[in-house]
């Protein structure tokens, strides 16, 4: 697997000085979870080769934070509870009075 597989190979001009040009790396990607620090190599990203400023892959970190949600392989339950149908009255009727 080269370097740069599975991101575009087309750089584009940096938004954040302008006179740079974001290309296609892949680097290792920290964050914190909670107090540890979580370290994820490989990971797609775009930096700049005059200001270093990096740009992840969107679907990237939403895989990522997919995969660190502290739910993730729990069971769901269906939180969405709809209102018990009005049940058809059954029984005796009351009798119409006269006036």
């Amino acid at each position: 697997m080269s370097e740069n597989e599975n991101l575009p190979t087309e750089p584009f001009p940096c938004n954040e000085c302008h006179a740079g040009i974001l290309q296609a790396r892949h680097v290792t990607y920290f964050t914190w979870l909670g107090n540890e620090l979580v370290t994820v190599p490989h990971f797609p990203a775009w930096i700049c080769d005059v200001c270093g400023k990096r740009e992840y892959d969107e679907k990237a970190i939403s895989w990522l934070n997919m995969i660190l949600d502290p739910n993730a392989g729990k069971p769901t339950t269906n939180r969405r509870r709809t209102p018990p149908l009005p049940r058809p009255q059954t029984g005796v009727s009351r009798p119409i009075l006269d006036s």
